[in-house]
């Protein structure tokens, strides 16, 4: 098993190279945009970079209410998109994390340019958080425990940080019932050493084994898939504009979004919304 630094190394290489932010800024300006100064809508195809983008985390947020001021952890935040909307839109107190650093630093920076500089953003590993105790009442997490080799430990961590009776939700990648070998690359992993995909079945098991009670569970495939169809097709026909997750993924990204595709409409990965409540 990989040691936590050779983990962190392997995401950050796969997510982000050197040239990220450079990229990012001229990218922004050949768009006459100011990078300082921008609005959610500028940003919209960079910050939401799950199946399904700002809808789908709409979506899966409006399956509980949201008193204002509830204290969150954005696990797996990458450029902070869901940090930023449930912050804007449901008056969250957010801290995002994420391992990849160069992500980190894009996050901070669109907080600042959409006058979110309030959100705490960290670079930290899942299985080692930083924060204290029973801190937060909400962890959030999109497409993230699929990239975390250390299940058990991180779910462990997740449970120390909540709230007793704290909400875990998860927008999540699973293995389908075809279990023939994905295709690679896939917007998560370039190839099976780097994937950490758990079946429903799985996921489920090391959730209740570490104490979490399912609320709600929703099969969301065909839906993501319609939305990955949408783009795909919007891709191939040059209409996406400079600003794509092509920036932050690179130049493998079309052929990600086509195996991703793929591996969904061949039931190998299966997009799942699951809620479940702490101890």
């Amino acid at each position: 098993m990989s040691t936590t630094s050779d983990y962190a190394q392997q995401l950050n290489q796969h997510y982000a190279d050197t040239h990220i932010i450079q990229r990012l800024r001229e990218a922004l300006i050949a768009e006459d945009l100011d990078p300082d100064h921008l609005t959610y809508e500028d940003i919209a195809t960079l910050d939401q970079l799950h199946v399904g983008g700002r809808r789908a985390s709409l979506q899966l947020a409006d399956r509980l209410l949201w008193p204002a001021g509830l204290k969150v952890l954005d696990l797996g935040c990458g450029t902070g998109g869901s940090s930023r909307l449930l912050h804007q839109s449901y008056g969250a107190q957010v801290i995002g994390v994420d391992i990849t650093s160069a992500f980190i630093e894009i996050a901070r920076w669109f907080n600042r340019a959409t006058g979110c500089a309030s959100i705490d953003m960290r670079c930290e590993d899942a299985c080692a958080l930083s924060l204290e105790s029973a801190s937060v009442q909400r962890v959030w997490s999109q497409h993230t425990l699929m990239n975390i080799p250390q299940i058990t430990q991180a779910l462990s961590e997740i449970k120390r940080v909540l709230f007793p009776q704290g909400a875990l939700i998860l927008h999540e990648i699973v293995r389908g019932e075809n279990l023939e070998p994905l295709t690679y690359p896939v917007p998560w992993a370039r190839s099976p050493h780097t994937s950490h995909l758990l079946s429903l079945t799985e996921l489920d098991q090391h959730l209740q084994q570490a104490g979490f009670t399912p609320y709600h569970q929703a099969d969301i495939s065909a839906q993501a898939l319609a939305w990955r169809q949408k783009h795909s097709d919007r891709e191939a026909r040059g209409q996406t504009g400079l600003l794509t997750p092509e920036l932050i993924f690179g130049a493998d990204f079309l052929s990600m979004g086509a195996n991703l595709m793929k591996n969904l409409a061949q039931d190998k990965v299966r997009i799942m919304e699951l809620i479940y409540h702490a101890p």
